[in-house]
């Protein structure tokens, strides 16, 4: 029988605000609706972005709200030897290829994409040794891939035309997301991947590392993203406040009532999160990529 195993993974980039509060509550909802487990990652693979306590600052804030989470932590920047053994794999089947091109001389050559520019494909071909300054890339090929999620239903993306070969390892020798979180998710065993929207346009790259590297896919659910007044994704780059643990049962309503749940009816935080364990209804979350926090 399949054991549901899902996860919670931020990145260390400032405190909780609203929008990652609901994607917190609505992965911990959904996995303790069938009994299974929330485990949680902190995603510092991009060391460059990481703000100094702000890991233990979100730990904190989830224990104070009542997220509690299973097994231990998992910190992305301590597992760069996972990643670069799947890369290996991935060059032993000639799927990866060293690129020198800057981001200005893509930028040049490219067509537009779904994530600005569609890599051109200029280093594929020339077998570039890996001693040469640069990036890591995936070689993309073959037919679009398509999967079903969870609320935004069918999606089809045609990776080599709409993205083009992706990184997974950039110039700077830091192991790229889409590569860490692969490994990741198949080395805890997660079994469901819920999230923000944002994300829905990575999945399908993700999937196509997953059948690479021989990986089970995982099933998605992906939640609208909180927006600010002006329309942006709430953010520490959109000033999006912190969210305080005093007002916890008018937060996690606040997060309900934007997954489209049934308004709480007590007014504890632990009460209000074990009524809507027992009221969790996926299918009422509202089918759009953004919504106004």
């Amino acid at each position: 029988m399949r054991r549901y195993r899902g996860r919670f993974a931020p990145s260390p980039t400032g405190p909780l605000h609203f929008g990652s509060l609901v994607a917190a509550v609505a992965s911990w909802l959904d996995a303790r609706a069938q009994g299974g487990e929330w485990l949680v990652r902190i995603e510092d693979v991009d060391e460059t972005r990481t703000v100094p306590g702000a890991a233990e600052a979100i730990l904190r804030q989830l224990e104070a709200f009542g997220l509690h989470h299973d097994g231990p932590i998992a910190w992305q920047s301590r597992r760069k030897a996972l990643y670069e053994d799947a890369l290996d794999r991935l060059r032993a089947r000639d799927l990866v290829y060293r690129c020198r091109c800057s981001r200005r001389e893509i930028a040049d050559s490219a067509l537009r994409g779904i994530e600005g520019a569609v890599y051109p494909g200029t280093c594929r071909a020339l077998g570039l040794d890996p001693s040469v300054a640069g990036a890591d890339r995936f070689l993309v090929a073959g037919d679009a891939v398509a999967f079903v999620d969870r609320v935004q239903g069918p999606v089809i993306q045609d990776v080599a035309r709409d993205v083009g070969d992706f990184v997974l390892k950039r110039r700077d020798g830091l192991h790229a997301y889409q590569l860490a979180v692969v490994v990741d998710d198949e080395d805890r065993g997660i079994t469901d991947v819920v999230r923000g929207a944002d994300l829905l346009a990575s999945t399908p790259r993700q999937i196509l590392l997953q059948r690479a590297l021989g990986y089970a896919t995982p099933e998605y659910l992906h939640i609208p993203v909180a927006t600010n007044a002006q329309g942006e994704k709430l953010a520490k780059q959109t000033l999006a406040p912190a969210i305080d643990p005093a007002d916890a049962a008018a937060h996690l309503a606040a997060a309900l009532a934007f997954l489209g749940q049934p308004k709480p009816t007590v007014t504890v935080p632990a009460r209000i999160l074990e009524h809507a364990v027992a009221l969790w209804d996926a299918s009422l979350i509202p089918r759009r990529l953004a919504a106004p926090a």
